[in-house]
């Protein structure tokens, strides 16, 4: 048991962490690997692979997933902003790599080959591009002579453009849904809200227009025509495992669902423990969200307030979107659940922006006690 008198830095890591927080992202990792043994072993049968060669793999990358979030949760503010920024210059570097020299898997250029490792830099991009940007959106607010809003901009169409080189649509909406909230938070005026919003509608129009997989991907959503195959799979899945399941290892539909293991393991999870199960999965993403925004309500530093809100946003939203496909409410597009799917930049990324969320939303004594003294002098006003 860890002392509170004890001030070595474990104890203090244990004494000022969320609890809550930290115990919700384990959970979601105990349940993706629950479940990539439910999801996985068929998909490696097709390919003539191991049946637990992808259930071997998801293990592997657990621990090493789990060591980098409990690490990075070790951060302070500016630890975790330097770290952020030297994340973000390599991920772009990398995302231009990939774009000359990376595989081309599905007509997109994402991966790129590290020490015999496929590496997707654009997950690693998320959770960097997300601090960078509080940081800049709050170095405006607190001088407004520092364009931070601009280099924000500037910032997001880098990425953006990345993105859409790639092409990744989905990375690309959800990167514009978070940095549009961050940037809204940050007092947008109206003016760019309308500018803004209208270049996002007409981003999507060329999109349809010049890209023919994204007006493929839409037409098949508006009308149900050509290969739906994967969706309607995933959909019957869902239908039969009704409210309870059908219980461990008993589902049938999941072994035709060609990517079971990775965007489409909610289907999985329906069918083989029940939409209640799938509710309480829901549930545990929305808790995240919740709370992480009422941590950057309560908080008085811009900085960590944005960084706090776009990492929790962007954990919210992706998994809103995976889930949203799932269930036909959305146009297929290949994306993970957080923590519950098999990948490991996706693993490991989402455990980086898990340990970003942890070391911001820290309970640090240091900074009440100087809350406290400028509450004294009257100089301010103290967080609770």
């Amino acid at each position: 048991m860890v002392s509170r008198a004890e001030r070595g830095p474990v104890a203090d890591w244990f004494w000022t962490i969320d609890r809550f927080f930290l115990a919700t992202f384990i959970l979601l990792m105990g349940i993706g690997f629950m479940l990539s043994f439910a999801a996985s072993p068929a998909v490696a049968e097709r390919l003539n692979l191991d049946s637990f060669h992808f259930v071997k793999r998801h293990a592997a990358f657990l621990l090493p997933s789990l060591a980098v979030m409990i690490g990075i949760s070790f951060m302070t503010p500016r630890q975790v902003r330097r770290t952020a920024m030297i994340l973000l210059v390599a991920s772009l570097a990398m995302m231009v790599l990939a774009l000359f020299f990376g595989a081309e898997v599905k007509g997109s250029r994402r991966w790129i080959s590290l020490a015999g490792l496929s590496v997707q830099p654009s997950e690693f991009m998320k959770p960097a591009f997300v601090v960078v940007c509080a940081w800049l959106f709050s170095e405006h607010a607190r001088q407004p002579e520092i364009p931070g809003n601009l280099f924000a901009i500037l910032l997001f169409g880098i990425v953006a453009a990345l993105l859409v080189a790639q092409p990744d649509l989905g990375q690309t909406i959800l990167t514009t849904a978070v940095w549009g909230g961050m940037f809204f938070m940050a007092g947008m005026p109206w003016l760019w809200i309308v500018v803004l919003g209208g270049s996002a509608v007409g981003g999507l129009v060329v999109a349809y227009t010049l890209l023919p997989h994204v007006a493929g991907r839409i037409d098949r959503f508006m009308t149900g025509e050509g290969d739906t195959f994967q969706v309607d799979t995933a959909l019957q899945a869902i239908i039969r495992g009704d409210w309870f399941g059908q219980g461990p290892g008993e589902g049938i539909v999941k072994r035709i669902i060609p990517d079971s293991h990775t965007d489409f393991i909610f289907s999985v999870a329906a069918e083989e423990f029940g939409i209640v199960f799938c509710m309480a999965i829901v549930l545990i993403f929305a808790f995240l969200v919740m709370r992480g925004l009422s941590h950057a309500f309560r908080e008085r530093n811009d900085f960590t307030r944005f960084a706090v809100a776009g990492l929790v946003l962007q954990i919210g939203i992706q998994s809103m979107i995976n889930i949203g496909v799932n269930l036909q409410l959305l146009p297929a597009k290949g994306m993970t659940l957080p923590l519950i799917s098999y990948g490991g930049s996706s693993m490991v990324a989402i455990c980086v922006t898990a340990g970003f969320i942890l070391a911001l939303t820290r309970h640090r004594p240091e900074k009440r006690a100087v809350e406290r003294s400028l509450f004294r002098s009257g100089m301010g006003v103290p967080a609770e």
